[in-house]
């Protein structure tokens, strides 16, 4: 049997907490932004989701990694989030689709991971003072404690930091389906899978461009529609994004999610604030208001756009039932709709998939 370490994790106000740590030991401890996801299953899809780059994540669900993992659940070639926050880490796993066990994934790409923390008790502290960065290592030295601590003490949010440019690819791709109808450009602020996978599936051949793009290059193209993916962090801090998004507004249909749709807001010259400690998880309910049909869907964000802000004419589509945030709106002169949440569902309900069929519909009627 393998010698326990213990370890500490300590928030930037000061808060401690105790567990095990897991995997290889750092060099220094490592510091985060600490955000708390509430989803049930997939946290395969959620540590490689890019949109995690900067963050630790902490979830609230006890048994985390009990069905394994499988390469075909990735959304992204490796996990970008800074570390992971469990109660229990399943030794064994029983799903006949795995091909390993979680603490195995996490060990081979290296993401720092301690388990045995009370996560009721620092998602309650997360909630009542929002998303706060902090560090988290083991305790296998003297001064360990301090160190950790210090940098606890120093760590920074996630603010005005541009993480798309560490996730975003380097090159153009191809995706979706290559002999697809309609032919899409999606900006890859840190596109995930699932959302190409689903884009395929309405017959759309993807280029997959990365974030700095210019819009004359994305026309150049020559796509019947353009697609802004979802992402990591700040959508201020994006450089370029918001500048190059309001270059294609009228040009051509626009689709945007998560990030994306923030980026369209700044785009249309409205504000961003940010969530005390954002939407993350499977389970958060919206209302479509045209039709009041409530859905369930999968969200990951800390930042909203303020629909008010925008000065251009606009018509909010979604609304969040929790706390009221927009989760959605559409252009009312020109082809262009975004949501806050994500319809792909990986991971998280489906109840919301329809929406690709949306975007295909408006570059039918823009063709």
């Amino acid at each position: 049997m393998s010698r326990v370490t213990p370890a500490l994790l300590v928030l930037s106000d000061g808060a401690e907490f105790e567990g095990e740590w897991f995997g290889k030991h750092p060099e220094a401890p490592v510091a985060g932004e600490f955000v708390f996801n509430t989803a049930l299953t997939g946290y395969q899809e959620i540590i490689t989701d890019p949109s995690y780059s900067g963050q630790v994540i902490v979830f609230t669900y006890p048994h985390i990694g009990n069905y394994g993992v499988n390469p075909d659940d990735d959304e992204s070639a490796r996990p970008f989030c800074s570390g992971v926050i469990v109660r229990d880490l399943p030794r064994r796993h029983s799903s006949w689709r795995a091909e390993g066990p979680l603490g195995d994934f996490l060990d081979v790409h290296g993401v720092p991971c301690m388990h045995g923390v009370d996560t009721r008790r620092l998602t309650r502290h997360l909630r009542d003072g929002g998303a706060l960065p902090g560090a988290f290592g083991p305790l296998d030295g003297p001064g360990a404690d301090d160190s950790i601590r210090a940098a606890a003490a120093g760590a920074a949010p996630t603010d005005g930091i541009d993480l798309v440019a560490g996730v975003t690819a380097t090159q153009p791709y191809a995706a979706g389906d290559p002999d697809g109808r309609w032919h899409v450009v999606a900006y890859d602020f840190g596109i995930k899978s699932s959302i190409l996978r689903r884009l395929g599936a309405v017959s759309c051949r993807v280029e997959v461009v990365p974030a700095s793009t210019p819009a004359a290059e994305v026309l150049a193209r020559e796509p019947d529609g353009v697609f802004l993916s979802n992402g990591p962090g700040d959508p201020e801090a994006v450089a370029h994004a918001a500048g190059n998004v309001a270059a294609l507004v009228g040009e051509v249909p626009l689709f945007g999610i998560c990030l994306g749709h923030q980026i369209l807001g700044l785009a249309l010259g409205g504000a961003k604030f940010k969530l005390p400690f954002g939407h993350h998880g499977g389970n958060h309910p919206i209302e479509e208001v045209a039709t009041g049909r409530v859905e369930i869907t999968s969200q990951n964000h800390n930042y909203a756009i303020d629909p008010e802000s925008i000065p251009a004419r606009v018509e909010v589509t979604h609304r969040n039932l929790n706390d009221g945030v927009c989760e959605g709106f559409r252009l009312l002169e020109a082809p262009a709709f975004s949501v806050q949440h994500h319809p792909e569902a990986g991971p998280g309900p489906h109840d919301t998939v329809h929406l690709f069929e949306r975007f295909v519909t408006l570059m039918q009627e823009h063709g």
